[in-house]
């Protein structure tokens, strides 16, 4: 019965030019479903970035490349020692990593960003006090478009890099 009155009431607002009653309003809008906040990202895990390192540590050597005081050798010996890392810690990245530029034009090139997002983008040099169109590239920077990392042990403790190394004679 109460649709029947509802639906005189309106017929007479619509007729004579008034404001719909309220409660038509909520009825033709029917039920809304509750919005669903979306979930965030979660936060990359630091066990990563440790993995990542422990996985050029054991490739190419390379914590003990930048913790070894090279200050004593000279410059065609770090030449030649940098020559191989370089080559096997490009490997290791190129196994388990696909990398991206994160704007893929010519370094050097005027270049209008498409986004100003602080993580993707950089201004840096004369920065205007606003968003600024555009400037010189400088460097392409790099995205992970993949990350393949094998599994981890869940009992191993992710702080170790590397083990130590005991020989026994």
């Amino acid at each position: 019965m109460s649709r029947i009155v509802l639906a005189f009431r309106a017929f007479f607002a619509i007729l004579f030019g008034g404001p719909l009653p309220a409660e038509l309003k909520t009825r033709a809008a029917g039920p809304r479903p509750a919005a669903q906040p979306k979930p965030e990202p979660a936060p990359p895990s630091p066990a990563y970035a440790l993995q990542l390192l422990a996985i050029l540590q054991r490739d190419s050597r390379l914590i003990d490349f930048l913790m070894e005081d090279i200050a004593a050798y000279e410059d065609e010996q770090i030449g030649a020692a940098v020559r191989s890392l370089h080559d096997q810690a490009r490997d290791s990245l190129g196994r388990y990593l696909s990398l991206q530029p994160v704007i893929d034009g010519v370094e050097g090139a005027y270049t209008r960003p498409a986004t100003a997002d602080p993580a993707a983008v950089k201004f840096i040099g004369n920065v205007p006090a606003g968003k600024p169109e555009g400037g010189t590239l400088r460097h392409k920077g790099w995205r992970a478009a993949k990350m393949d990392l094998p599994t981890v042990n869940p009992k191993q403790d992710a702080s170790i890099i590397a083990p130590a190394e005991i020989e026994i004679e």
